[in-house]
This record gives C-alpha cells, structure tokens and sequence, in this order.
C-alpha cells in the first residue's frame, strides 16, 4: 500500500499508469501530473475503479516551487518523472526539498545543447545519499531494461562481460510517410548527433548514421541498424567491470531517413532559435509541433518490435554467447493500454523499478543506474506484467 506520483501524459505515462493500477497492491494511490490537466482527467477517466484511488493535478515541471507545493500535498513516497528529459534536474531538486524518491527513464538533456549524458544527474549521488533518499536513473527500456539484462547475465551467465551489442528494432508501421514513434523533439536529437560506442576504455565518434549493419529479427524480419550513441553505454561503460567493446543499434526505414535527411537540409532540425515574424522559434520545436502525436499512432501502429542484448564474454575460463531479448507486438499493446509498443515497452519497466523501490527491494540512499541493482526481482517482474524475455545461447553476431 503505497502512494506514488506520475510527472507527465504522453504515452509511456499512460501505460505507466495503467501498470500501476494493474498491480494496484502496490499502488494504492496514485496521483497523475501534467501541465495540460485534461490530459490527466482522460486517463484518470479509463482507470477508476480498478483498485488503486487516482486523483490528477495540474503542475509546470519547470517550476521547483510548483512541483515541492504538489509533492507536499500529495505526500508520495516516490515521483515517476515520465516528463521531458530537460526537467530532470528541476524534479530532483524538488524531490530533494520535500524529502521523496525519485525515478525516471531517460537522463537530462539540456534544452539548448543536443547532448544527453550522466554527469548531470549523478552530481546528485551525495545529495540523496546524505538525505537518506533514493533516485532511479533510466527505468524505461532502453535505458533500462538493458542495463538490467547485462547486470542479470552478469550474475547468471558469465564471471566476465566483454562485449555488449544493444539492438533496437522497431518493426511497426504506422502508415504516415513520417513520424516519430516518441517525442519527435527528443527522437530527432538523438538520431541526427554524432555516433559513439565504447572500445577499450573509451568513446570512439562517428559521423550520424556512419556505421550500418543488417540483422534478422525474429517475427520482425531482417532490417537494416544504425549505430547511434545511447545513454546507457556510458553507465555501463562505468558498472560493468571488465567491458571492452559496446555498440548500440538502431532500425530506420529508407523512407524515415529520407525525409529526415530533407529536414536537416533545409534546417528543421536545428535547436538553434531564429526570428519568425517578430518571434524567437526554434525549428526542431516548430517541426514537432505539427508532426503526428507519438500518443496517437496507436490504433493505426501495426507490426512488432524486438530489442535485444548480445553479450559475448567468459564462463569458467571458456568464451561464451548469450543474448536476451523481447518482443512486443503494437496491437496488443494498444489494446491492452491505448498506447502503442514504443511507448509500453518504457512505460512497463518504469512501473517495475517504481514498485520495487517502493517495497524496498531497490531502495537505498543515493543515485543509482539500474545495471547497479539487483536485477532478479526486475526480470521475474517483466514477465509478470507483458514484457516477457527470451534466452538465446546461439546468438547471431552482429559484424
């Protein structure tokens, strides 16, 4: 019986939502939060009566005064920050001043730098530490889910890792010439900043979207990858003792990189404000601004996905493969939560690292990546509630 606050609306927070309702002796009382109220009424509207009591506010997650005037009204015992990764560090500060945990999925970004990394967040370790509270950084998929895979062969599979390919496939269409299956602002960043993966101790750059690969994906089929920078190399790179090698991958259609390729040509990508009309904009904003909601390609999303860890390493003196994976099909997801695979896939393991927070099996003081917690309780966890992980001990590789 807890209670337990959701900073955000899109769709990772609806599926969060319904996941806690879902495993309501958990989440006793939940309190959702966003700047558009009328959001958080809709979802409070499909989730009533299910068990656990739901109540909405409105809150500006910019404004650390706001956010510590709600959190002391509603006195959770843990904040599931679902909102945009450049108010990370406004969250904190508020968890810090009224005394609650913390948890989110994708690290800080700053608003006005297309750099996403660590240093900002873990700065904090002290802070929580010596305020006996707990934060959770990167609870989605991936990071996330990942980082509890790797921690988990660790312990099971291997007494060294020395390689980790991340693969992330997205098999769905959603019959748009171009959308983003998340945040286009956050989506385009990422995709269009150069590449870089971890090789002997340290961070090899590549041009974007340099490094191709192809790979067959079960239920998906072979698609073509893309290396890209991911957030959670950096934390592994620093938790898992003994790593020489890690790359993460991505899928993108022709046709994505096409027309994303047309917007950096003429400058909708950029984060870089311009004069409009006696106004500062900024195009990458202005561009989300009239693309497809990621919250609305669920009922018209159809295929699957499959997201995977390779890990290649040492067993009792003798080399070893192993690779863990899930797939999630878009339909079902939908179904099940009104939101699309993309966003079920984040807004599920966000739930599982909150509830085991809050009953104290990921509770203790300090700033921690997931990789760094016990992944046992987190794995039994995904497959309990629609995330259901495959082993594979004759992986492809990847070249």
């Amino acid at each position: 019986m807890s209670r337990a606050m959701i900073i955000g609306a899109g769709g990772v927070a609806r599926v969060c939502a319904y996941k806690c309702v879902e495993n309501s002796e958990v989440f006793s009382h939940l309190l959702i939060a966003s700047r558009t109220k009328s959001k958080c009424d809709r979802l409070k509207a499909e989730l009533d009566g299910r068990g656990t009591e739901i109540e909405t506010a409105q809150v500006d997650a910019d404004n650390v005064p706001e956010l510590v005037e709600l959190i002391n009204q509603y006195k959770p015992e843990l904040v599931i920050n679902l909102a945009l990764p450049y108010q990370d560090l406004t969250i904190m500060d508020a968890c810090l001043e009224a005394g609650v945990n913390y948890l989110d999925t994708a690290n800080y970004e700053p608003l006005d730098t297309a750099k996403f990394e660590y240093k900002w967040q873990w700065a904090y370790r002290d802070r929580f530490r010596d305020a006996g509270l707990t934060a959770i950084l990167g609870s989605g998929f991936d990071p996330g889910v990942t980082g509890v895979y790797s921690a988990y062969a660790l312990k099971h599979e291997f007494d060294e890792i020395h390689q980790i390919d991340i693969l992330d496939c997205n098999g769905g269409d959603h019959g748009y010439p171009f959308a983003t299956n998340f945040n286009p602002e956050i989506n385009i960043r990422e995709v269009t900043a150069k590449g870089r993966y971890w090789e002997n101790g340290e961070f090899i750059e590549t041009e974007p979207l340099e490094i191709k690969r192809s790979y067959t994906f079960e239920e998906v089929g072979e698609r073509d990858m893309y290396l890209l920078y991911h957030e959670e190399l950096e934390s592994l790179a620093e938790n898992i003792t003994g790593i020489k090698k890690m790359r993460f991958f991505m899928t993108f259609g022709e046709s994505y990189l096409t027309h994303l390729k047309c917007l950096e040509n003429v400058g909708m990508t950029s984060i870089e404000p311009i004069d409009f009309q006696g106004q500062q904009i900024v195009p990458l904003q202005f561009l989300k601004a009239v693309l497809p909601d990621p919250a609305t390609l669920g009922p018209r999303t159809h295929g699957k996905t499959n997201i995977s860890c390779i890990f290649q390493g040492v067993k009792d003196g003798q080399e070893k493969l192993y690779r863990l994976y899930n797939i999630s099909d878009h339909q079902e997801a939908y179904k099940e939560t009104g939101a699309q695979a993309v966003s079920y896939t984040t807004g599920v393991p966000a739930m599982i690292g909150a509830s085991l927070v809050l009953k104290g099996q990921w509770r203790q003081p300090g700033v921690f990546n997931v990789e760094e917690l016990d992944p046992d309780p987190f794995m039994a966890g995904m497959n309990k509630f629609g995330l259901a992980y495959v082993e594979d001990r004759q992986p492809t590789l990847v070249p």
